[in-house]
């Protein structure tokens, strides 16, 4: 079984920056990213990095704002969000993946969440 605990979450003005970190422990996985569910919207995958070769995804909302990343020791990813806006605003979810980064992303394992909000 895996262990995901999530972390950086809080409130931040728009234009500004977080980052979140995850940090998970037990059983290899294919995938690692995030996901996001905003109250009264669909759920929405953010971004997964891959084990195999490393190769990520973002989601097209996030896409030149947020940066996926694992320390050497690959225990956490990190997720740099820059340049944040209040539709930004949700709970940000780490969560394995089964199979890699392809569409549509399937998670296996997701820790508690952690909440972001952009307002000024």
């Amino acid at each position: 079984q895996v262990q995901l605990v999530e972390s950086g979450g809080g409130l931040v003005q728009p234009g500004g920056s977080l980052r979140l970190s995850c940090v998970a422990s037990g059983l290899d996985y294919d995938a690692i990213g995030w996901f996001r569910q905003a109250p009264g919207k669909e759920r929405e995958g953010v971004s997964c990095v891959s084990v195999s070769d490393g190769s990520t995804y973002y989601g097209d909302s996030v896409k030149g704002r947020f940066t996926i990343s694992r320390d050497k020791g690959k225990t956490t990813v990190y997720l740099q969000m820059n340049s944040l806006k209040s539709e930004d605003t949700a709970v940000y979810y780490c969560a394995t993946f089964i199979g890699g980064c392809g569409l549509p992303l399937v998670d296996d394992y997701t820790g508690q969440g952690t909440q972001v909000t952009v307002s000024s």
